[in-house]
């Protein structure tokens, strides 16, 4: 515990210096939950729905911030600790992957609940947003989907090389995830084509889960909830297991 705190302190001093992580994890996700409030306003989700179209798409955005983190965050963070040979001199120390690995979850977790809770804040001040389903089980649920998008962003810092080797496989994971699983883009309005081919996404599956919760429609949720806990058991021993030095 002593070394993963002590680690911990360093990484947190680092982070705050670095203005990409405030601004595509915070600011970027409040931007586009004020840009959906002004073109929405408190309408309808559809006719004759008993809930707005703010409170069946807020759950959503709140995951831009959670895949800013996972997916620039922690591979770029790990990337180029590795270009630079800093992992290299981690190796003689008795830090283990699984510390440093973790090390950039929590520190990512963090600008991950700023990032929500000022959504939260900014739709409620401005818009009335209210959540109508169970608070907790949606805290459940988003914790959940942050667990399962990081595991795949520790996979991806484990296994690639260099930093350029993981700019290119987190901008093919990550433009995906955001732009077709409902997150900025509604899924409603996706044509069926690609309402099929979002469903294979993970995040998919885990917005429906917090939509879910958030509306307080909880049937239809077992297999968002499986995919999500399959997907993080998996990442996670195999990020740890692949994870390279240099």
């Amino acid at each position: 515990m002593k070394r993963f705190l002590t680690l911990l302190k360093i990484e947190g001093k680092l982070a705050l210096r670095g203005i990409d992580g405030v601004f595509f994890g915070v600011i970027m996700p409040v931007g586009i939950a004020l840009l959906l409030g002004m073109i929405c306003g408190n309408k309808p989700a559809f006719e004759g729905a008993t809930h707005t179209y703010l409170q069946e798409n807020v759950p959503a955005i709140i995951t831009v911030g959670i895949c800013a983190t996972a997916f620039m965050g922690i591979p770029l963070g790990i990337a180029d600790y590795r270009d630079k040979k800093i992992l290299k001199h981690y190796f003689v120390t008795p830090v283990s992957p699984s510390i440093i690995l973790f090390v950039q979850v929590a520190i990512n977790m963090i600008t991950a609940i700023v990032s929500s809770l000022a959504v939260f804040i900014t739709m409620k001040i401005f818009f009335g947003y209210e959540m109508t389903g169970s608070i907790v089980n949606f805290i459940f649920a988003y914790f959940l989907v942050m667990a399962s998008m990081y595991g795949f962003g520790m996979l991806i810092a484990s296994v690639c090389n260099n930093v350029k080797a993981a700019n290119l496989v987190c901008t093919i994971v990550y433009f995906p995830m955001l732009f077709l699983s409902g997150a900025t883009i509604p899924f409603s309005i996706l044509p069926d084509g690609l309402q099929k081919l979002s469903n294979i996404l993970p995040l998919t599956q885990g917005i429906k889960l917090l939509k879910g919760y958030a509306l307080g429609i909880e049937t239809n949720l077992t297999i968002p909830l499986l995919v999500m806990l399959i997907s993080i058991v998996t990442t996670v021993i195999f990020s740890i297991k692949l994870f390279k030095w240099e």
